[in-house]
């Protein structure tokens, strides 16, 4: 325990030097985080209208947009608590270049925005932008989440919309081709948070087995976990990452986790130093986790791909050592961008092939 605070005190005292980024992304930052400070509330609850004035809103286009060629529609789940996604697909072969014939059927990728989970939505422009770019490059249909939203809708409110959206993919299909054997859940922040905990709530239900999905990856842009515990990462970057600090973590695990709940509940805390590993199902599905440099939640995310490998998943850790936290979504950073999206590319080839091949060598056998 006495070495551990060391290295926490050390790690707090060396003090890295800030970020050196474009004065746009320097400019949209300082804009987000003004509003998420007015937003967040000293009483717990959100001002939403103060948020909204830098929550630049993207509407869906059934014509293929000039950047990405990409269509997208609002498709409703469940109007009553106003749980809808925004589908991105490409464009009918008509349209496409040389159209014509039958499109094959398309991975799908089911995507969670960030947000801290009481902030953003699936029709925020940088989101909006990300899942058209993913659905272009990926060759993928994006199903993009528009969860409830803390803290008016608390844990679990957003895992069992993220659940409720696999099974109307499951019962009702998509306007276009998809192939639901190669669904793969994405997101970022408390997005890869959901993804996490939908995935393993997914696949340890029996009746899922029944199910024409199956979750073939998850991919985990920076996931947001966290605990009790001030890491060294936390510690070592307050005052000097942007984005995320201490002060607005808390706050929206406070927003989050059931009332009187602290931050090792198993929805923040899932990497076993407070309590019990995650119980995890025999098809949990392989895990690609994206960790910055310049994140303060770098620790955590390395300790979930710990978690993962001691209870005998196949997860990749790819390292961004210069990367803010969601450094993905500022098209200035396009470089770290592009990679990204190639290493995403990659892991889901890779994902899908290898059921394939371990199915080939069951029949020889």
């Amino acid at each position: 325990m006495e070495a551990s605070m060391k290295t926490a005190q050390e790690a707090a005292s060396a003090t890295p030097r800030a970020p050196a980024l474009p004065w746009t992304v320097r400019l949209q930052i300082f804009a987000l985080v003004t509003a998420t400070d007015f937003a967040q509330r000293a009483n717990g609850t959100v001002n939403r209208f103060a948020f909204s004035l830098a929550d630049r809103q993207a509407r869906s286009s059934a014509r293929p947009d000039g950047q990405f060629g990409v269509v997208s529609a609002d498709v409703a789940v469940d109007a009553s608590r106003g749980l809808w996604a925004r589908v991105f697909s490409p464009p009918p072969p008509s349209a496409a270049a040389g159209g014509g014939g039958d499109p094959a059927a398309l991975p799908v990728v089911v995507y969670f925005h960030g947000g801290g989970f009481a902030l953003l939505s699936a029709a925020s422009a940088p989101y909006d932008t990300l899942c058209r770019r993913l659905c272009r490059e990926l060759s993928a249909v994006v199903v993009s989440v528009n969860y409830r939203l803390a803290p008016e809708h608390r844990y679990p409110a957003a895992y069992d919309d993220g659940v409720d959206v696999l099974r109307h993919l499951a019962s009702t299909g998509l306007a276009v081709r998809i192939d639901l054997s190669r669904c793969f859940l994405a997101g970022d922040s408390a997005g890869g948070n959901l993804a996490h905990h939908v995935a393993q709530r997914w696949t340890a239900d029996p009746s899922a087995t029944a199910s024409p999905i199956r979750i073939a990856g998850i991919v985990l842009l920076q996931p947001y976990f966290g605990g009790e515990e001030r890491t060294p990462a936390e510690l070592r970057l307050e005052g000097v990452a942007p984005v995320v600090n201490m002060r607005r973590s808390d706050w929206s695990w406070k927003a989050f986790l059931p009332e009187g709940a602290d931050r090792n509940h198993p929805a923040a805390h899932v990497t076993g130093e407070a309590g019990p590993e995650p119980e995890l199902a025999e098809a949990f599905p392989p895990a690609m986790v994206v960790v910055g440099g310049l994140d303060p939640l770098q620790d955590w995310q390395r300790r979930y791909a710990g978690m993962l490998r001691r209870k005998g998943k196949d997860v990749q850790v790819v390292e961004f050592p210069e990367a803010i936290h969601g450094f993905y979504v500022f098209p200035e950073l396009d470089d770290a961008g592009s990679r990204v999206v190639k290493a995403i590319k990659a892991f889901m080839d890779e994902a899908t092939v290898a059921p394939a091949q371990h199915s080939q060598l069951l029949g020889r056998q």
